[in-house]
């Protein structure tokens, strides 16, 4: 049976390419490297201009702009390109790939694990990925699902991503969900949290201490919920008492359509990402 030094002692010996080194593919970078997982070296970094990656060859990641020469000696590739250009990097970079030996990872919204095998090759595995930019962090919500790929390789893909904070697997049909709820929803969550730190200001806080309150408060929320196993009505009904303030500011919340807001938000940013891929 394989020790746990032996299994990081594995994954340290491979090799990842990141695609697009754009705010994912580097917040992905930088936190494989915070986990401790993989060294900087092993980490080959893609980008058109390479201008935007000279602070990250300093820091020892390998950086290029031939995609193709990129995936070569790479263990798992991590395509993380817009949607719009998923198509021309996957003609760029099909002869340098090798399907018996490689893990195809794509963390782009709307593209399917088939359109990637459609373009490169049927026999490839291929596991679609959406963690979210807290990644740098070690804190992302990290989705992935597969068609075809091992237990082995899903077992690989798990492990990277939950060094970055915590990652799931479901079905494959939920990916564009899972992007609206985990992926945008950072910028939802980010903008409750300014909002709640401009109603700070009005009631008397320095921009600065409010803004720092309403994140700490926030983050003790969610800790509540993750922490406890909780429910958040549950979490809700201990701070809401009969006649009291924080009952009437929910309830002014809800008649101004907080709740309603969000949702509708969450189902229209699922509706564009499944369409991105296609459109032009």
């Amino acid at each position: 049976m394989q020790t746990a030094t032996n299994k990081l002692n594995k994954m340290n010996s491979k090799k990842i390419t990141i695609i697009g080194s754009g705010n994912m593919g580097l917040s992905l970078a930088k936190g494989l490297v915070k986990s401790g997982l993989y060294k900087a070296e092993a980490i080959t970094l893609t980008r058109r201009t390479l201008n935007g990656l000279t602070e990250y060859a300093e820091q020892g990641f390998n950086t290029t702009n031939n995609n193709a020469e990129a995936v070569k000696g790479a263990d798992i590739i991590v395509l993380a390109v817009l949607p719009q250009q998923v198509n021309k990097v996957l003609d760029e970079i099909k002869s340098s790939i090798n399907p018996k030996m490689q893990l195809f990872t794509s963390v782009v919204s709307g593209v399917t694990c088939n359109n990637i095998k459609e373009k490169l090759y049927k026999d490839l595995e291929v596991v679609r990925v959406m963690p979210n930019t807290a990644i740098a962090i070690q804190q992302s919500m990290t989705c992935f699902a597969t068609d075809n790929a091992s237990t082995e390789s899903l077992a690989t893909v798990k492990q990277i991503f939950d060094t970055v904070g915590i990652s799931i697997q479901i079905q494959e049909d939920l990916m564009t969900s899972a992007t609206a709820l985990c992926a945008c929803g950072i910028a939802f969550f980010l903008r409750s949290i300014r909002a709640a730190s401009q109603g700070g200001v009005e009631v008397g806080f320095h921009a600065h201490d409010a803004l720092m309150m309403a994140a700490q408060t926030a983050k003790g929320a969610a800790d509540l919920l993750l922490q406890l196993a909780s429910h958040p009505e549950h979490e809700i009904d201990k701070v809401t008492s009969p006649k009291g303030c924080t009952i009437a500011g929910l309830n002014e919340m809800e008649h101004n359509g907080f709740s309603s807001a969000m949702i509708k938000g969450i189902k229209m940013s699922a509706k564009i990402a499944g369409e991105l891929y296609t459109k032009e």
